[in-house]
């Protein structure tokens, strides 16, 4: 729309999403901040940074993020390891650090001559002081190396997605500094784009089956982890490959540990369904 192509992103082929995920991705890409998206494990906010980086035509850099990781290791790491070796073992000139200077992924975005997307995935599952030592790079998108004296300045700012699984309560100051998106679950309409995306020719019949029985689960409460997106593909793609009759889907309900992962969950499925069963029965004269 304006210069700054606030209508940038319209979505990517092998990926459905939302009017709402589209203007949260352009505002954010609009107002060069990060944009955080939660929402439920399967709901595809680790995929939205690839269809991001598919429909601008961007490079994509993904970082994951564990428990272990600290905010320096996305700007560098400096291997004194090597430079201890080599200068043990090694006919390499070590008074050269910047050999020894290895750009993390952050620090690979900034160093980027185009603009590119910055996927920090999972950024909860990282100590609480992980998002705020984050905030002062991310706001002036540069960063200093004190073992070579060299300031790294972002040439373009990347498209920054940082997702969230809500395993912690994230700082106040970083969600400030953040454009926020819930990624809601998909409605049965929204779902059979997406299941069409995956499987073009699948039959109206198995598509429609499949669809019940899913959501039908899903509003199960007592399950633990209720069958998200990724696991009805898996299902689809199952039923597709074992040529499930359509009736069996509802009635019988097949191959249920492509959907339910918890032990807990598959337990209750099988007493719960057993007992539908014998009681729907018809009894013998």
């Amino acid at each position: 729309m304006d210069k700054d192509g606030f209508d940038k992103f319209k979505g990517s082929p092998d990926y459905v999403t939302s009017e709402a995920l589209r203007n949260a991705v352009n505002v954010a890409v609009a107002l060069k901040r990060p944009l955080l998206v939660r929402g439920e494990p399967g709901t595809g906010k680790t995929l939205l940074s690839h269809s991001v980086a598919k429909g601008l035509g961007k490079k994509l850099i993904v970082w994951n993020i564990k428990s272990t990781t600290k905010a320096q290791e996305g700007l560098y790491v400096y291997d004194t390891v090597q430079r201890l070796n080599d200068s043990r073992f090694g006919d390499k000139n070590i008074s050269d650090i910047s050999q020894y200077i290895k750009l993390g992924k952050l620090g690979e975005a900034f160093a980027s001559k185009e603009e590119l997307v910055l996927l920090i995935d999972e950024v909860d599952k990282a100590d609480l002081e992980f998002p705020n030592d984050l905030l002062n790079e991310l706001d002036e998108m540069s960063f200093y190396i004190p073992e070579t004296g060299e300031t790294i300045v972002a040439a373009h700012r990347p498209i920054v997605i940082i997702t969230s699984n809500a395993e912690k309560e994230l700082p106040d100051a970083f969600l400030r500094r953040c454009i926020f998106h819930y990624i809601e679950f998909p409605d049965p309409n929204l779902m059979e784009e997406i299941v069409r995306v995956h499987f073009p020719d699948i039959r109206n019949n198995l598509l429609s089956q499949a669809l019940a029985t899913f959501y039908s689960l899903r509003k199960i409460d007592d399950f633990r982890k209720k069958p998200s997106t990724s696991e009805l593909i898996d299902w689809i793609r199952v039923l597709i490959a074992s040529s499930t009759p359509d009736k069996v889907i509802a009635n019988e309900i097949p191959f249920a540990g492509t959907l339910l992962k918890k032990e807990t969950d598959y337990a209750y499925f099988v007493n719960t369904f057993t007992k539908k069963k014998q009681t729907t029965k018809t009894p013998d004269n």
